[in-house]
C-alpha cells in the first residue's frame, strides 16, 4: 500500500498528535533554528546600511524566494523519499518530519510556565517565563499585565505555531509546510519596522501576512468555539488590530474569556498605544488558566476537522 493512499488531512492530523504527545526534545537543535541560521547569513550579507533602501528591498525579494526554494525544496525531497518508502516507514518519516513543524505542545508548555508561577503570586518567576515568549518590557509588569501577555501570545501563536502551519500542510504537503515556517521565521526576525529592517524584510513581513490571512481567521473561529463566547468581540474588534491578522484570534480570546486585552504596553522603555479587545476587566491568574482550556478545546476541534476532512478528501 503506497503512503499516497492515505488523505493528507489524517497525516497532518497524525503528525499533529505526535507533536501534542512527545513534543520536540530539547537537546535537539530544531529545524527552526536552521532557517534562522540561514536568515541570519543572508540578512548579514545583502541588508547593510551603505545600499540603497530599493536594492534591500529587493535584496529581501530574493530572500524570500531563497527561503522558499529551499525549504520547498527540502520538504518535496522528504516526502519523495517518503513515497518511495513502504508503507509504514513512509508514514512514520511524514509523521515525524510534519510535527516539527507543529508547535501545540511547546506553545501549552511555554503559556504553562507562565501560568504555575503567577498562580501561586510568584511575579518574578511568572515575569522571567513570560518574557521568553513576548518582546514587551516585563520588568514592573504586574499580575495583570503578565496574564495580557501570555494570553495575547497564546492566541496569536495559536495561529502562527498550529493552525497556519496545519493549513498549509493540508494545502502543499511537507513543501507547503516548510515553505510557511520559512517565511514566519523571516518574519519574525526581519519583518520589522525599525529602519535596519524596514526595506529588507519587506517582502517577508507581507508574505507572511499574505500566508496567514486565512490561517488567523480560522484561528479566530476555533478559540469562538473553544470559549462558545467570542464572536461578538471577534468581528467588532480585530480589525482594530494594527496587523491584518493577529486581531482574529486574540479579539476571539478576549471575547470567549470574558475578559480586556490590548491596551498600552511598553517596549524597551517606550510605551506603545494599542487598541483595546473585549469589555470586561483585564485579565488575571485564573483567566490565563482558563484560557489554556480554551487552546485545548480549539486544538481538540482542528484535529476532529482534519479527521472529518480526511474521509472527504480526494482518493
Amino acid at each position: 500500500m503506497p503512503v499516497s493512499s492515505l488523505p493528507t488531512p489524517w497525516i497532518v492530523a497524525g503528525a499533529l498528535l505526535v507533536e501534542g504527545v512527545v513534543g520536540w526534545p530539547r537537546r535537539l537543535s530544531h529545524p527552526v533554528a536552521w532557517i534562522g541560521a540561514l536568515i541570519a547569513v543572508l540578512e548579514r550579507r545583502w541588508n547593510r546600511a551603505e545600499r540603497p533602501e530599493r536594492a534591500r528591498r529587493i535584496l529581501g525579494v530574493v530572500t524570500v524566494l531563497t527561503l522558499i526554494a529551499v525549504a520547498g525544496g527540502a520538504g518535496w525531497g522528504v516526502q519523495a523519499l517518503a513515497a518511495a518508502s513502504s508503507f509504514w516507514p513512509g508514514v512514520a518519516l511524514l509523521l515525524v518530519c510534519g510535527a516539527t513543524g507543529l508547535a501545540a505542545r511547546s506553545l501549552f508548555d511555554h503559556v504553562r510556565a507562565v501560568a504555575r508561577p503567577l498562580k501561586t503570586g510568584d511575579l518574578p518567576a511568572a515575569r522571567l517565563a513570560v518574557g521568553m515568549i513576548v518582546g514587551r518590557d516585563v520588568e514592573a509588569m504586574d499580575e495583570n499585565e503578565i496574564a495580557t501577555a501570555a494570553l495575547e501570545s497564546l492566541a496569536e501563536s495559536f495561529c502562527d505555531g498550529v493552525v497556519a502551519p496545519v493549513f498549509w500542510f493540508v494545502i502543499g504537503g511537507l513543501p507547503g509546510l516548510f515553505v510557511y515556517k520559512a517565511i514566519n521565521t523571516a518574519d519574525s526576525m526581519i519583518g520589522h519596522r525599525e529602519p535596519r529592517w524596514r526595506a529588507f524584510g519587506w517582502a517577508a513581513a507581507r508574505t507572511d501576512d499574505v500566508m496567514n490571512w486565512i490561517p488567523a481567521r480560522i484561528a479566530g473561529a476555533l478559540i469562538a468555539l473553544g470559549g462558545a463566547g467570542g464572536w461578538r468581540i471577534m468581528w467588532r474588534d480585530a480589525g482594530a488590530h494594527a496587523s491584518p491578522n493577529a486581531g482574529w484570534p486574540e479579539a476571539a480570546m478576549a471575547g470567549a474569556l470574558r475578559v480586556r486585552l490590548g491596551g498600552p504596553v511598553r517596549y524597551d522603555g517606550v510605551m506603545t498605544d494599542r487598541p483595546v479587545f473585549g469589555d470586561w476587566a483585564p485579565p488575571s491568574a485564573h483567566d490565563l488558566k482558563r484560557g489554556l482550556k480554551v487552546y485545548g478545546v480549539a486544538c481538540a476541534l482542528l484535529l476532529m476537522l482534519l479527521i472529518g476532512g480526511g474521509f472527504a478528501w480526494p482518493r
